[in-house]
């Protein structure tokens, strides 16, 4: 005999259609420091259940069983051979990735990253420790529009943000751009999906801090790009 609260809930189901799945999201941390609004990002949506795991901790394990997006808002340059190869195998499995911000600085001297899974790479001098031939600049206001119509863009719109911009990166002519802006700071795409076709990948050049963080778009193109990336839009 089933339980009277089990055979309700069964009944809900199969009036409102099946419980929505949750996409289990890790999100990882270190090397750069972030405003703690960040966090807001992950918030107020049952279909996303996130766990925060900074460096040097989140690839010393199997993932694939684990998770099914990878959310980086890291700033790295070298992992061990054992986390390489756990990364690989995760996004090999056809699990999903977003890349946040100034997460588009990791690994610049791993071709693989950078060429094919990321379809970016920040342009660094010779100089040891990296300096940076790629600029930034805080603090510009700009408007962010889509490009075309797609799900990780479904209900943003044109974005009025202030933002940290990202100028003189090499980037893949293999992305599909999904947002862009005229702001002469930066290299115009700001959103893109990576020509990587083993796993769903979407890299997102906004996010330096709160004033990006509390917006209602940009929260909401975060959260497309973690659900689409899952596989759930």
């Amino acid at each position: 005999m089933k339980h009277p609260v089990i055979a309700a809930a069964v009944l809900l189901a199969g009036c409102l259609g099946a419980f929505p799945q949750t996409t289990r999201t890790l999100v990882v941390t270190g090397g750069h420091t972030y405003d703690p609004s960040f966090y807001i990002l992950f918030e107020g949506d049952s279909r996303i259940k996130a766990i925060v795991d900074p460096h040097p901790m989140p690839y010393r394990r199997e993932m694939r069983k684990g998770y099914d997006v990878l959310v980086l808002y890291d700033s790295m340059q070298e992992i061990s051979e054992t986390e390489r190869k756990n990364l690989v195998n995760f996004l090999e499995a056809g699990k999903g990735l977003v890349i946040l911000h100034h997460a588009l600085v990791d690994y610049c001297n791993w071709e693989w990253w950078w060429k094919e899974v990321m379809g970016g790479r920040w342009i660094q001098t010779d100089d040891k420790p990296p300096r940076w031939k790629t600029t930034w600049k805080h603090d510009v206001n700009m408007a962010v529009h889509p490009v075309g119509k797609h799900p990780v863009t479904e209900g943003v719109g044109t974005l009025h943000i202030t933002d940290e911009t990202y100028k003189g990166m090499w980037l893949s002519p293999d992305n599909t751009v999904l947002m862009r802006t005229d702001e002469p700071t930066s290299d115009g795409p700001v959103v893109w999906i990576s020509p990587y076709r083993k796993s769903r990948v979407v890299a997102i050049q906004l996010g330096h801090d709160r004033m990006a963080h509390y917006h209602p778009g940009y929260q909401r193109l975060v959260k497309n790009a973690i659900l689409w990336a899952g596989g759930q839009e």
